[in-house]
């Protein structure tokens, strides 16, 4: 909770609070409240007792004291003192009797099962610190005739009801308007302790949360734990929404709510703290899938990084799941029967979401197989590009464009994946056509000189390295080259292809011939054909005859352990690589 959110946090409570006898005015009878007769009556009277305690229900509600007095059997009192009463008993009922209207009988011989006798009927029974006393309706003898009217027993009842459940001292001490005005069953002065209660345990929970986090901090930084601030920032938000409804809570019953407010205000509470054990396990979750991804980071483990965002995302929807259950609850709702009919309503929303649970297969099925992960270049179908999000429904691919291409789960899993991220090397091939002017033995001299020009670069994995004259084409001939570039990096073997392309030019160049053209020229025999460099070949390629060096099909181990890494690398001239990130 911010400074900034306390006006509308305000507003909404007390719209909530004020908005609870509206439901309340009518109550759904209890579960254990049976109706006896099915004869209707829902006028206001003495003909029964729910036409007479809806009368004096009503007439409370109109402020219509005199009216409601009328309901009183007051012929052993002052009938000048029926109106205070009337309106003592209509408070103490609303605070601690809820009076379920309907559940009383409309036949004017009264309720013949209610353990009461013939002309009596029981509204209901209020614990006091005396003992219980009974609400009863009787049947009295007036000059109209017979009439229901609370019984005079209860009538005598009623002071010392009032002195236990009353307004007590504050009546001494405020104007009358402050119980006399009152809004949806609310009188004044309750209204004026809720936002009083409000704002006072919105101010003590913030101070006491700015407290705690102020210890906890030091506290948790002494663990040297990943988490540190995190766990601390998560849950200092909710345990202010548990602290100020805990103090709101422990207010309420000194604010002598009529019932049925009062039950409301109670699962409002109860919300509230449901929102916000929610609230602290959704940002728990966020924050240990954090450590979770900074520690598997550091280990090295990228295969279970990419399982974090989907399982954060199926976490956060069963706390919700849950959460919503127990709110529905916590508002009367038969939860068994909700869970119940998810069960019976289970097929026709599998039929109804086949493709969207078809996709959330397949995101499963992406995480647990991982073809490939979170951070991952692949090519897909006939396009390349970065895995940005496995999703519960589709997953984000960055192409090399720059646009993000979003594909459903259940496509994408079905589809040939080429994972380029797992590669740790790159194969270097390409074909030379060199002239048809090329001597054999200029031809056996470029094939040792690039053979051991693949042996002593330290980039080039010596196993395999080939490089095998293969053929005649139609006006060259062809050498084929094909060996491993050790570097997983894509900026690097594109460096290292270009530095042997260019050896590769030194060499030929070195040799004396050169390379073909596809295109018809006429030229004289010798142009372009260097016969002093030609010659010096050839007696090199004599010379290594003559000495038995002449490694055609394989050179020799001793010699391949000398070759390794004797060329530079980088090549000479160019600047140092950059470091790569974190040392290695």
């Amino acid at each position: 909770m911010t400074r900034r959110r306390w006006p509308a946090w305000l507003l909404v409570t007390i719209l909530v609070l004020g908005a609870a006898p509206l439901r309340a005015q009518d109550p759904a009878p209890p579960a254990a409240a049976t109706t006896t007769t099915t004869i209707p009556d829902d006028s206001r009277g003495f003909e029964s007792p729910r036409s007479a305690m809806r009368g004096f229900v009503y007439a409370g509600r109109e402020g219509n004291w005199a009216e409601a007095a009328k309901y009183l059997d007051l012929r052993d009192r002052d009938a000048a003192d029926g109106p205070v009463l009337a309106k003592e008993l209509k408070t103490v009922l609303d605070r601690k009797l809820w009076v379920d209207i309907d559940a009383l009988s409309p036949d004017p011989a009264g309720d013949p099962n209610d353990g009461q006798t013939p002309r009596r009927d029981l509204i209901g029974t209020i614990e006091t610190s005396d003992g219980p006393v009974k609400i009863l309706l009787e049947r009295v003898n007036t000059p109209d005739g017979q009439a229901w009217k609370i019984a005079k027993a209860t009538v005598a009842q009623i002071p010392a009801l009032w002195a236990e459940f009353g307004d007590g001292p504050l009546a001494e001490y405020l104007p009358a308007p402050f119980f006399d005005w009152h809004l949806f069953d609310v009188q004044l002065w309750q209204w004026i302790g809720l936002f009083l209660l409000v704002v006072v345990a919105g101010a003590v929970s913030w101070l006491l949360t700015g407290l705690v986090a102020r210890i906890a901090h030091p506290i948790v930084r002494a663990f040297k734990t990943p988490a540190e601030d995190a766990i601390v920032d998560a849950i200092v938000g909710p345990l202010r929404v548990m602290l100020a409804v805990t103090i709101i809570s422990a207010g309420t019953p000194v604010l002598s709510l009529a019932l049925p407010v009062h039950q409301f205000v109670l699962a409002v509470e109860t919300v509230l703290i449901v929102l916000a054990v929610t609230w602290v396990l959704t940002r728990l979750t966020d924050a240990l899938a954090r450590v979770m991804e900074q520690r598997w980071l550091a280990r090295g483990q990228t295969a279970a990084i990419s399982v974090v965002p989907l399982g954060r995302r199926t976490v956060k929807v069963f706390i919700g799941v849950l959460a919503l259950l127990a709110a529905m609850q916590s508002f009367g709702f038969n939860v068994t029967a909700v869970v119940a009919g998810l069960g019976v309503g289970g097929l026709a929303v599998a039929l109804a979401a086949q493709k969207t649970i078809e996709n959330l297969f397949g995101g499963v099925t992406l995480v647990a197989d991982q073809p490939v992960r979170v951070g991952d270049v692949c090519r897909f179908g006939d396009r390349v590009g970065t895995v940005e999000d496995i999703g519960l429904r589709s997953t984000r691919i960055r192409t090399l464009d720059r646009t993000v291409v979003t594909i459903p789960n259940a496509d994408f899993s079905a589809m040939q994946l080429e994972n380029f991220a797992p590669r740790d090397r790159f194969l270097l091939t390409t074909k030379l056509g060199l002239r048809c002017e090329t001597t054999p033995d200029q031809m056996r001299w470029l094939l040792i000189e690039l053979k051991r020009m693949l042996l002593a670069h330290p980039k080039i994995d010596p196993e395999p390295a080939r490089i095998r004259f293969v053929g005649f084409g139609e006006s060259t001939l062809d050498v084929e080259l094909w060996a491993y570039v050790k570097t997983p990096n894509n900026d690097e073997f594109y460096a290292v292809r270009e530095d042997v392309y260019l050896r590769i030019m030194d060499i030929v160049a070195q040799s004396g011939s050169g390379f073909a053209y596809p295109s018809q020229t006429h030229y004289e025999a010798t142009a372009g054909f260097d016969h002093e460099k030609g010659r010096a070949a050839e007696a090199d390629v004599a010379r290594r005859r003559a000495e038995k060096k002449l490694y055609q099909l394989r050179i020799p181990p001793d010699e391949v352990v000398a070759l390794k890494g004797t060329l530079p690398w980088p090549p000479e001239g160019t600047p140092d690589p950059p470091p790569k990130p974190g040392g290695r």
